[in-house]
C-alpha cells in the first residue's frame, strides 16, 4: 500500500509558539522537502497574510522536482456568495495545483462558532468545493475536529464529509484537531469512514495527548493512505504529528510504501536543516533524528552493543542518517572507554590497565560535578592526556576580573590575563558584557597573536547548572559550552565553586580542542 505525505510545515508548523519563517526560509524549506521527496508541501494561507501570497509567487520559480504544492484556506464565508468569497478566490489565484480547505466537522462548531443550521453548514461546504473543482484543481477537504464531531454527533459529521464527496472532493481528511484522541478511537472511527466512501481518506493529528504519531499509524492500519505531519512535530500548542517519526514509521516498521523509501537516510539531516532554519534547538532526545536516539551510557548496553547493537537498537542509525554514540559517564564501564578511544582513533583494546583506571578517573571526576555526556572535546584532552598525546597549547598565569556597577545601576566587566606560549607571556585585557564574555575576549585576544586560526571559532551555547543548592550562593557550579567553528561543534566543561573558574576551564578546553585537531602531531607547549 502506498501512502502520500503531505507536509504542513510552511503553514501549520509555523503556528507554533517561537516559529517564525520569512519567505525565504519556506523556499529554502520547499526545495529540501521536495529534495527528500514529499508529495505535496503546504505552502500558507494566501487570503490571509502578505508573506503567503508573496510565497506562492515566488514558488512559482522552485522547478520542483516531485512535489505538488497546495495552498490553504476555508470554506466561503456567505452560503450566498461562494463564487465572490475573497478567501477562495485568493486560493485560485495562488495558481497551485491543489488546494486544502477546512470546514467544520463538529455540530457544537458549526452551531455556535458559525451560527448555521446542519443543512446550511453542508450546503456551505458542498458549494466551496464544488466552485474550486469547477476551476480544475485538485480538491483536498479537511474535516475540521472530525473525531470530536463524530463523538459527539456521528450523523453529523458524516454528512459533513458526504456533502464534500458530492461536490467532488478528492481526498477527506479526517482531523484530530485538539488532538484528543486514542489511538483505538481513532482506528475505529476511520474503519466506519472507510465503510461509506470510495475516497483517498486522510489523517491530519495533532499532539495534545502526545498521541499524534500513534494516532495517524493507527489511521493507516484502519485505511487512511494520505498523511499529514510536520517536520521535526512543530505546530500548534504541542505541535503536530511529527513526520520525522511517521516516515521511518511506515517504511521499516510496518513495511508500507512512501516516496521517501530511497532518500530516507537524510531523515536527519532534514531534521537539523529545518531546526536551524527556524532558529530552534534541536530535541535530542527525538526518535529516530535526536542525538540521543541512538545513544548508550550504562556499561552493560555499550558492552552487548559492541557486540551486536541490535540488542540495545531497534533499528540501524544509518537508515535514517544518524549514527550510533556512546557517552562517559559515572556510569561507564570499560566497554565504554574502549568505544571511545576507538572512536577518536585510539585502540586500547589489549591495554586493560588504562581503560580502568580511566573508568575510576572518570567517574571520580563526575562525583566532584563533571559531565562527559554533552562535553566530548573535554573527554577526548582528558583521554590523550593521560595516553600523553596532548599537552595544553598554552598556560594561564594569572587572571583578574572586575565588575563594575555605578549609581545609575549600569554594569560593566573586565577581564586581565596573563598567558604563556611557548615561553613568551601575553598581557592582555579586553572588556565584556559580563564578566564570562570579558574573560573570552580577552583570553582570544591573547591567543590571536600566536594561533590566528581561533578567530573562526563562534560560541553557540553556555549552560551553567548548580549542582548542590543547599550551598546557595557558595554552591559549586558546572559550566557546559558547546563552540563551533563552522565547520563542527564540540562540547567542553568545566566544574568550580567559581564560575569565573568554571567558565575558563570549558573555554580553555574549547580552544584547547580546536587547536588540537588543526595541529595534532605538534606539542606546542609542555605544561
Amino acid at each position: 500500500m502506498f501512502i502520500e505525505i503531505f507536509d504542513t510545515t510552511l503553514r501549520d508548523g509555523t503556528q507554533g509558539e517561537g516559529v517564525n519563517l520569512s519567505v525565504q526560509d519556506k523556499l529554502l524549506i520547499a526545495k529540501r522537502l521536495d529534495e527528500f521527496g514529499i508529495d505535496i508541501i503546504e505552502g500558507g494561507w494566501p487570503g490571509s497574510n502578505p508573506k503567503d501570497e508573496e510565497f506562492f509567487k515566488q514558488a512559482k520559480n522552485l522547478n520542483l522536482s516531485h512535489a505538488k504544492l497546495t495552498s490553504f484556506g476555508s470554506t466561503a464565508r456567505s452560503i450566498q456568495n461562494v463564487e465572490g468569497d475573497y478567501n477562495l478566490n485568493s486560493l485560485l489565484q495562488s495558481e497551485t495545483p491543489i488546494i486544502t480547505i477546512f470546514g467544520k466537522t463538529w455540530q457544537l462548531h458549526s452551531q455556535k462558532g458559525l451560527g448555521l443550521t446542519d443543512e446550511e453548514n453542508a450546503e456551505l461546504i458542498y458549494k466551496s468545493v464544488k466552485f474550486l473543482k469547477s476551476h480544475g484543481r485538485r480538491v483536498i477537504f479537511d474535516a475540521e475536529h472530525f473525531f470530536d464531531g463524530y463523538k459527539h454527533n456521528p450523523q453529523f459529521a458524516m454528512n459533513m464529509l458526504q456533502a464534500a464527496s458530492d461536490a467532488g472532493a478528492d481526498t477527506l481528511v479526517l482531523c484530530d484537531t485538539n488532538g484528543g484522541s486514542l489511538p483505538d478511537e481513532v482506528y475505529n472511527i476511520v474503519l466506519e469512514v472507510k465503510k461509506r466512501f470510495n475516497l483517498q481518506i486522510g489523517i491530519h493529528a495533532h499532539n495534545d495527548a502526545e498521541l499524534a504519531v500513534a494516532n495517524s499509524l493507527a489511521a493507516v492500519k484502519a485505511g487512511a493512505t494520505h498523511v499529514h505531519g510536520t517536520i521535526n512535530g512543530v505546530g500548534e500548542r504541542c505541535g503536530n504529528a511529527n513526520l520525522c517519526s511517521i516516515i521511518p514509521n511506515l517504511l521499516l516498521k510496518m513495511n508500507l510504501e512512501t516516496n521517501q523509501k530511497n532518500t530516507l537516510q537524510h531523515l536527519t539531516s532534514l531534521s537539523n536543516f529545518v531546526y536551524e532554519i527556524m532558529n530552534i534547538h534541536p530535541n535530542t532526545r527525538s526518535a529516530y533524528t535526536g542525538k540521543s536516539a541512538f545513544a548508550h551510557k550504562g556499561g552493560v548496553h555499550v558492552s552487548a552493543v559492541m557486540k551486536d547493537s541490535r540488542m540495545y537498537e531497534h533499528i540501524q542509525p544509518e537508515l535514517v542518517g544518524n549514527k550510533q554514540r556512546v557517552l562517559i559517564s559515572d556510569l561507564s564501564g570499560q566497554s565504554n572507554i574502549k568505544y571511545k578511544a576507538k572512536e577518536v582513533g585510539i585502540d586500547i583494546s589489549d591495554d586493560k590497565e588504562l581503560s580502568k583506571r580511566l573508568v575510576n578517573y572518570i567517574k571520580s571526576l563526575e562525583y566532584d560535578g563533571y559531565q562527559f555526556d554533552g562535553a566530548e572535546a573535554s573527554f577526548e584532552l582528558l583521554f590523550r592526556t593521560e595516553t600523553n598525546e596532548f599537552s595544553p597549547f598554552f598556560r594561564l598565569i594569572d587572571a583578574k576580573v572586575n565588575v563594575f556597577y555605578d549609581a545609575d545601576g549600569h554594569t560593566s566587566s573586565e577581564a586581565v590575563l596573563k598567558i604563556e606560549v611557548n615561553n613568551e607571556i601575553e598581557h592582555t585585557a579586553a572588556d565584556g558584557n559580563g564578566p564570562v564574555n570579558a574573560l573570552d575576549t580577552a583570553l582570544r585576544k591573547a591567543l590571536l597573536r600566536f594561533y590566528p586560526e581561533i578567530s573562526k571559532i563562534k560560541l553557540v551555547d553556555y549552560k551553567v547548572r548548580v549542582l548542590d543548592e543547599k550551598e546557595g550562593t557558595g554552591a559549586k557550579v558546572r559550566v557546559m559550552i558547546e563552540s563551533s567553528d563552522g565547520e563542527s561543534t564540540w562540547g567542553t566543561v568545566g566544574v568550580s565553586t567559581n564560575i569565573i573558574e568554571a567558565s575558563f576551564k570549558a573555554l580553555s578546553d574549547s580552544i584547547n580542542y580546536c587547536l588540537f585537531k588543526n595541529y595534532k602531531n605538534q606539542q606546542v607547549f609542555k605544561s
